[in-house]
């Protein structure tokens, strides 16, 4: 069976194509600057023996012209992978917010699309290109069927105390405030790959998966579900990150646009595109700040410790929130790759069972290891995450 995963932005459309008989990526890219003078599609071919690079550079007016390129590319006479574009069974399509109507991946038809659109308020920056991508596809490949898998469906487990808010009720039954959760593919995908290699069963395993990269977000995963998460209405809650504040005290925002006489636009995107690592240091890539705080910059020092602290603090929450904890999950490009930080949040949680092995935990591999010591009681796990093909095991599951 072979699926073809699309996760469309607004300038942007990133695919892959799985053989989903052995879950080998056949091929994948991405097309970057849709709609300015000049775009770039970066293909990559994948075979048993290498892998293969092909670049074009070209005016890419619209996301239906980019598919049709990257279209022409799987099926090409002398670098194709299929010899036909209808061997695809299906397309998953990402979307970031599913709303309430969502709690699974669905068959898209046109009560989907309106449902889509429905949530556009939700996520106006994510819905509409990701529903542009769906259109496109249906235009272009009729007689292949349509999935949409949504990022916060993995989230709908939680229970009504977790994800509302502390607000007049009104608020939640007439303009729907409330926690949804993001990241929802990644959580899922690490917390079942997880309890695969500790050989636990997904159902009766507990986890507590970071989600740490430039967008961060905490999930406690109890018996495979989810309990609760950091990431709320929308993707600034939670922890710090590399643009985003995370949680604040909400009079702040009201007092700053007293005393800044700023716009509400204005402070919103101070919020998410100006503040967390880069509102502390002036930098939002961990690697530089690493860097800089090895040269003696007390911001860069203060930015690490920041984020560890944060982070610390919902491992403890979730923790009691769980009652007991097998493993802790790292994941992204934070948690998948810098030692520093997995020590930095591990320290002092042996009263939690957490203790971790220094030697293990700098290991450089792009496979999931585990760093915990012998007399640990919770495992510690560093876990790749791989969200196309998660959204293409929901479509296999859909098509049954």
């Amino acid at each position: 069976m072979k699926i073809l995963v699309i996760n469309a932005g607004s300038s942007s459309l990133k695919y892959k194509l799985f053989n989903m008989d052995n879950a080998r990526v056949m091929a994948g890219g991405i097309i970057e600057r849709i709609g300015e003078p000049q775009g770039i599609l970066t293909h990559h071919i994948y075979t048993k023996d290498c892998k293969k690079k092909i670049v074009q550079k070209q005016e890419i007016k619209n996301h239906k012209r980019g598919m049709h390129l990257a279209a022409n590319l799987i099926i090409d006479s002398k670098n194709g992978v299929i010899d036909d574009i209808n061997q695809i069974d299906a397309i998953g399509h990402r979307v970031v917010q599913g709303g309430e109507a969502f709690a699974s991946a669905i068959l898209i038809d046109e009560k989907v699309k309106q449902a889509i659109k429905d949530n556009n308020t939700l996520a106006p920056l994510h819905n509409p290109p990701n529903l542009a991508g769906i259109k496109v596809a249906e235009e272009l490949f009729p007689h292949i069927p349509n999935i949409g898998v949504f990022d916060t469906q993995f989230h709908r487990t939680m229970s009504s105390k977790a994800f509302l808010y502390a607000l007049p009720h009104e608020f939640y039954t007439k303009f729907k405030v409330r926690k949804y959760g993001f990241h929802g593919t990644s959580h899922k995908y690490v917390s079942r790959k997880a309890a695969t290699l500790m050989e636990k069963n997904i159902n009766k395993t507990n986890l507590i998966t970071l989600h740490l990269g430039n967008g961060c977000s905490i999930c406690a995963v109890e018996k495979g579900k989810c309990k609760d998460t950091s990431m709320g209405m929308t993707p600034l809650a939670g922890i710090m990150m590399g643009t985003r504040s995370g949680d604040i005290d909400p009079a702040i925002i009201g007092y700053l646009l007293e005393q800044t006489r700023m716009t509400i636009k204005e402070l919103n995107t101070v919020l998410n595109k100006k503040s967390g690592l880069k509102g502390i240091c002036g930098l939002n890539d961990m690697r530089d700040i690493h860097k800089a705080s090895a040269k003696g910059n007390e911001k860069a020092t203060l930015a690490i410790d920041m984020f560890c602290f944060q982070v610390k603090k919902y491992i403890g929450a979730y923790a009691a929130v769980l009652g007991h904890v097998d493993a802790l999950v790292f994941t992204a490009g934070i948690g998948e790759n810098d030692d520093m930080i997995r020590l930095k949040i591990c320290e002092n949680l042996s009263f939690l069972g957490i203790k971790i092995d220094p030697e293990k935990n700098r290991q450089k591999t792009s496979k999931p290891f585990y760093l915990h010591s012998q007399d640990s009681r919770v495992q510690v796990w560093v876990v790749p995450t791989n969200e196309e093909l998660q959204i293409a095991r929901d479509v296999v599951q859909i098509l049954g």
